[in-house]
């Protein structure tokens, strides 16, 4: 399944919603057909619109505020063959990376991309680094994401670079980096 809005809460009394919509084009979201919810529920929207900075939605079926209350922080999801491929060759759905091997322009294995996160400052690969419990963030930057292979991300993670502050743990170099374990004092 992969993630394309979020009911925020309704807006005014007639049961419309505001949603936080991650698609290219916000509207876009009711194109996909009937939307699954987190907790399995089917809601299809309609009368969409743009609004400010997010999108104002009726759902079939909901006709008053408490209705849309009820409906407030669930994830509006759809199966990911029911998206269109990726167009263009820079273009990639985050839900295809999850899983995906990380590697250095140099072949050495960091790890495997365990989630993409956003909180604000754009977007970040959480990976989960080989050998370790431990996972890292990095930028989803074109100064730290070389290339987005058919069976791996390549990193630029060579001294001086981006990456490789975020690699190397706390006060060590970037060496350490693939000596490090769970325990920071058994790295030092």
């Amino acid at each position: 399944m992969v993630l394309l809005g979020e009911i925020v809460r309704p807006h005014g009394v007639r049961g419309e919603v505001k949603l936080r919509s991650f698609t290219e084009d916000p509207c876009a979201i009711a194109a996909y057909g009937a939307l699954t919810t987190e907790r399995g529920e089917t809601l299809t929207l309609k009368n969409v619109r743009a609004a400010h900075d997010h999108v104002i939605a009726r759902i079939e079926g909901v006709a008053d505020r408490d209705a849309a209350e009820r409906l407030k922080g669930r994830k509006l999801q759809v199966a990911r063959d029911a998206l269109p491929e990726p167009g263009a060759d820079d273009e990639v759905y985050a839900a295809d990376l999850i899983g995906m091997p990380v590697v250095t322009t140099d072949g050495r294995r960091l790890g495997e991309i365990v989630a993409l996160q956003d909180y604000g400052a754009g977007d970040l690969i959480e990976l989960s680094v080989e050998g370790t419990r431990r996972t890292v963030l990095l930028p989803f930057t074109d100064d730290v994401v070389i290339e987005i292979a058919a069976d791996a991300v390549i990193v630029d993670a060579s001294e001086g670079s981006v990456a490789a502050q975020f690699l190397s743990p706390a006060g060590d170099t970037p060496q350490d980096f693939e000596a490090a374990n769970d325990n920071p004092e058994d790295a030092r």
